[in-house]
Order: C-alpha cells, then sequence, then structure tokens
C-alpha cells in the first residue's frame, strides 16, 4: 500500500465499504461469476441458502461456496488469479482519479488524508484493482492458502456488525487484523493517532448501519451513497430510498450518489466536511 504520510500533517482518515461504494454490485459479479458462467442470483440464493441450513454467517458461507463453485468448474483460485478477476471490477464514476485529487486537496489545508477498506467483499480482488496502492489497509474477508498456493480457508470474515472494530483499529493506528491486545487496550482520545472527530465513514446502506452508527456517535462523519440505477430490493425500494431512510431514522448525516466526479456533490460534500475538521481543529486553539 502507498499513502506515505506527511510527518508534519494532520492525519484525517475516510473509511470506506466497497461494493455498493467505489462499486457497483458485488465484486463477484464482476468476473469471478461470469467466468464460472453462473448467474449472480443463483450463486447468492446457494450461499443465504447454505448460511441458513448450517445457522452459518454469510459471509462465510458465499467463501466456502466460491470455492467449491470453482472446484466444480475447474477455475483455479490462486490469490494471483483472485487479484486478476479484481482487475475487471468496474468503479463507480470518477472514482480512479478522485484519490489524487482529494489528497491534493487535504494538503492545500495541512491535512494528510488516509484512506482504509473496511469490506465484506474480499481483499484479493480489492488488491487487483487500479485503486488499491491509495489504501492504508486493505480491512476486507480474505483467503488462507496452501504450500501450493490455492486457497483453502477463510482467513478473516467481515461481517457488517464486526466492522466496527477495524474503525477502532484505525482510531489507534492498528495496520492488522490479528493484534486483538491493542484494539483493546485503553488510550485517551487525544492520544490516538486518527480521533474519531477526523473520520469520515463512507457506506452504501444498511449493511454499514453500525459502523456508520458508530462513528456518527463518536463525532465523525458518515455518508450513504448510492447507486441511482440500481434496481429495487425485495420490498420494493431502491437504493436511494434506502439511503432516504438512513437520513430519516438519524442513522447517517448525509447522502448522495455514488458519482466522485471532480466537483459533483459528492466530491464537494466531501471537500466540505474536511474543511470542517480543519476549521475545528484551528478553532480548538482558542479553547486551550
Amino acid at each position: 500500500m502507498n499513502n506515505q504520510k506527511d510527518t508534519q500533517a494532520i492525519t484525517v482518515a475516510i473509511a470506506y465499504d466497497f461494493d455498493g461504494t467505489l462499486a457497483p454490485g458485488n465484486m463477484q459479479e464482476h468476473s469471478f461469476l461470469p467466468e464460472l458462467g453462473i448467474a449472480k442470483e443463483a450463486f447468492w440464493a446457494e450461499a443465504n441458502q447454505m448460511a441458513m441450513d448450517s445457522d452459518m454467517d454469510g459471509i462465510l458461507a458465499y467463501m466456502q461456496l466460491m470455492l467449491v463453485k470453482a472446484k466444480e468448474n475447474n477455475v483455479q483460485v490462486r490469490q494471483k488469479d483472485f487479484e486478476q478477476y479484481g482487475k475487471g471490477i468496474t468503479l463507480f464514476p470518477g472514482v480512479e482519479d478522485y484519490f489524487d485529487r482529494i489528497n491534493e486537496f487535504g494538503k492545500t489545508l495541512g491535512l494528510h488524508i488516509e484512506h482504509h477498506i473496511i469490506s465484506s467483499g474480499l481483499r484479493e480482488f480489492i488488491a487487483g484493482t487500479s485503486i488499491a496502492k491509495y489504501f492504508r489497509n486493505i480491512f476486507a474477508s480474505g483467503f488462507s492458502y496452501n504450500s501450493n498456493g490455492f486457497a483453502e480457508w477463510p482467513a478473516l470474515a467481515i461481517n457488517y456488525t464486526n466492522k466496527t472494530q477495524y474503525l477502532f483499529r484505525i482510531n489507534k493506528g492498528i495496520d492488522n487484523a490479528y493484534d486483538n491486545h491493542l484494539v483493546n487496550k485503553f488510550i485517551p482520545e487525544d492520544l490516538k493517532p486518527v480521533p474519531f472527530s477526523r473520520i469520515i465513514y463512507i457506506g452504501d446502506g444498511e449493511t454499514d448501519v453500525p459502523a456508520m452508527k458508530m462513528v456518527k456517535y463518536q463525532g465523525g462523519s458518515t455518508i450513504a451513497v448510492y447507486n441511482p440505477f440500481s434496481s429495487v430490493n425485495r420490498e420494493g425500494l431502491s437504493a436511494g430510498d434506502v439511503c432516504r431512510q438512513l437520513i430519516a431514522q438519524n442513522r447517517v448525516d448525509y447522502i448522495a450518489k455514488a458519482d466522485y466526479s471532480e466537483d459533483g456533490p459528492l466530491d464537494t460534500l466531501l471537500k466540505m466536511l474536511i474543511t470542517q475538521i480543519r476549521l475545528k481543529l484551528d478553532l480548538s486553539v482558542f479553547k486551550q
């Protein structure tokens, strides 16, 4: 990962979900499932049934099913294979050049912008995308590999509720998923590398509610983004409708279309939130 830090700058962290936030749909649907010749509806229905039948975490179910289906179709599943599938992921408008733009904007305010992924999707797929180099951490579900390099077992499963622990890892400057001692250690908020007041969380709706609620409660900012072209859910609601419900329920601070183009609504909102962080830091000097 890059995102080298200017030691003179104050850090602001932006944490992103991936599926539905930086890219439309689920990452497996872009090239992996087409390679296997499996319809996305059939795959997710079978994964959900597996979870129900075994009283199983849904993330573990889809990960196991990926390995089963790959074996049935004689498709190799090494880390480099997964990363290759990641290269086929289509991103939302503006995402490709967004990170350089927002980093430069932060610099004009004396702020260092760090980017982190917190996703139930696969870290291997995300590592294969063109934007992987911008993230300090890719906290996402992933596999362990045998001595021949083939995926054999889920190493990490990040579901909708345990996403919150990775926000504390960002808050405390922990760059791994295994250190449970430091993540639970008490550190005064003003001594943490990134206080929650300098964290912005961007997700795509209901699956990010626990993470968004916690960031909001802790004094950070939250944005729910939506794909205006997505189909309605089983309750007949569009992605935009879901996000508007989150605003009405006070679960999220802002909503915007998932379009990261320069000077668009989302880009403008993020710059305003980053500027607000800078202003609050400057005002805090007068309270000392």
